[in-house]
């Protein structure tokens, strides 16, 4: 048997899971059941549209469900508190500077439930967090992107 994956998360991710999870199993199964229940008024259920994207839609509740709950067994939770302050490390909130006149970028390191770079939040299993984690202020690192790799600067570690 396969080893579980660990999802690394802060307290809040953790619930923002819970929260779905009650969502999914308490309205979004009924939602789904009752439009299930209204296309098989429909008739034939060979030629009915209805009904195949109702089933669709349950068997996608129904996946995400037991997605969710795996995450929430193999939940890790992101503590700040440990090691060095000025270390680039998971939870933590990094600025850095791309080299040679670049413009300063922030990000939270988290983990890849929580990831949203619109928000400002990357996956400690992105390049750029893989190869800034474990890197202090002032240092350079090079990190590897699609488009070739680049040097930055570590400004600010919080």
């Amino acid at each position: 048997m396969s080893e579980e994956k660990n999802y690394y998360m802060t307290e809040e991710g953790k619930q923002k899971l819970e929260d779905e999870l009650h969502y999914l199993k308490t309205e979004k199964r009924q939602e789904v059941v009752e439009r299930i229940k209204i296309a098989r008024g429909f008739g034939d259920l060979s030629e009915n549209s209805e009904y195949d994207a109702a089933k669709d839609e349950q068997a996608f509740v129904e996946s995400r469900i037991s997605h969710v709950e795996n995450m929430i067994r193999n939940a890790v939770i992101i503590e700040n508190d440990t090691g060095n302050s000025n270390e680039v490390q998971l939870g933590k909130s990094v600025t850095f500077q791309e080299l040679p006149e670049g413009d300063e970028e922030t990000y939270t390191i988290v983990g890849s439930a929580e990831a949203d770079p619109f928000e400002g939040k990357i996956s400690n299993e992105s390049p750029m967090a893989k190869s800034l984690i474990g890197h202090e202020i002032g240092e350079q690192v090079t990190v590897a992107t699609p488009g070739g790799d680049i040097e930055v600067k570590i400004i600010k570690v919080q």
